[in-house]
């Protein structure tokens, strides 16, 4: 395990465990457009032995019009068990650099009752880089039943970000990059727009790690504090779609901070309508 976080694990503690009963690893690696890299393709060229390629869009809620939307629970069992994962099983949960979407898809099956749920230090281009065991073999899968234990008190929705908006009852964590935050770059998606929720706090989800490393608990702290959260607080995270808010979810949770939601529609969700409030500009306002 690693030192300094109770969710994240090393290199050398994965190959140990290589090939062990009740030992699932997943390959959570999603990309956004502008990162130009196919997260699928990579798996089947070469993958961690006995890695299942998790499908962060094929493992959401296919009837909404939103990205990667966390998905009933008897879908996420469905989805999981298919893939040979039960929810007593350790899982270690990797992507292409080490802290991008792997923390989604660690949420996600901590979310649906598992907590047996790691992160790999360094993601997969470090595992590669320093010639650890790799194939492009397919893995072979054995489905199973996978019990799902929702809790749905870590998922805020838009009725209840209107509540916080207006109250600010709860602060609003945004992993998304400064300039998005205050409006001066364009969101990717198209009829979405530029800006952040009213009262929001900008906490990048690149400044939380290191060469794909979440960062030690002091510097952690440092970050999340300089942005403006207060960790006595409750706290919403929030992001362009769900994704990189995990990031912040996870710092959160390995500083003890255990009152926290993930706003799943995120900015998406929030931007790309006409009936929500946003501010442009750096955040104001006061935190809770």
């Amino acid at each position: 395990m690693a030192e300094d976080s109770p969710f994240t694990v090393d290199a050398d503690w994965l190959q140990q465990r290589l090939g062990q009963p009740g030992f699932s690893i997943v390959d959570g690696s999603w990309y956004l457009p502008a990162q130009k890299r196919n997260a699928r393709a990579e798996y089947e060229a070469s993958h961690i032995p006995g890695a299942v390629f998790f499908d962060i869009d094929a493992a959401s809620d296919q009837n909404s019009p939103l990205p990667h939307m966390l998905p009933d629970p008897p879908e996420f069992a469905q989805y999981a068990g298919t893939m040979g994962i039960s929810a007593d099983d350790t899982i270690v949960v990797y992507d292409g650099p080490g802290f991008f979407s792997a923390p989604r898809v660690w949420w996600m099956f901590r979310v649906m009752g598992v907590f047996q749920v790691f992160i790999l230090e360094g993601g997969f281009d470090r595992w590669k880089a320093a010639g650890r065991p790799v194939t492009a073999e397919p893995t072979k899968v054995a489905p199973c039943i996978f019990h799902a234990d929702f809790d749905a008190r870590r998922v805020a929705s838009l009725a209840d970000m209107r509540g916080i908006v207006s109250a600010g009852d709860s602060q609003i964590a945004d992993a998304r990059g400064p300039g998005r935050f205050a409006g001066t770059e364009p969101e990717p998606r198209a009829g979405v727009r530029s800006g952040h929720m009213p009262g929001a706090r900008n906490v990048p989800a690149s400044a939380l790690a290191e060469n794909g490393t979440l960062l030690p608990k002091s510097a952690l702290r440092k970050v999340i504090e300089d942005a403006g959260i207060d960790l006595s607080s409750p706290v919403v995270t929030s992001c362009g779609s769900g994704v990189t808010a995990a990031a912040i979810t996870l710092a959160l949770e390995t500083l003890g901070h255990t009152d926290n939601r993930l706003y799943d529609g995120s900015w998406t969700e929030w931007g790309g309508r006409t009936d929500t409030l946003v501010e442009t500009g750096p955040a104001s306002g006061k935190t809770v």
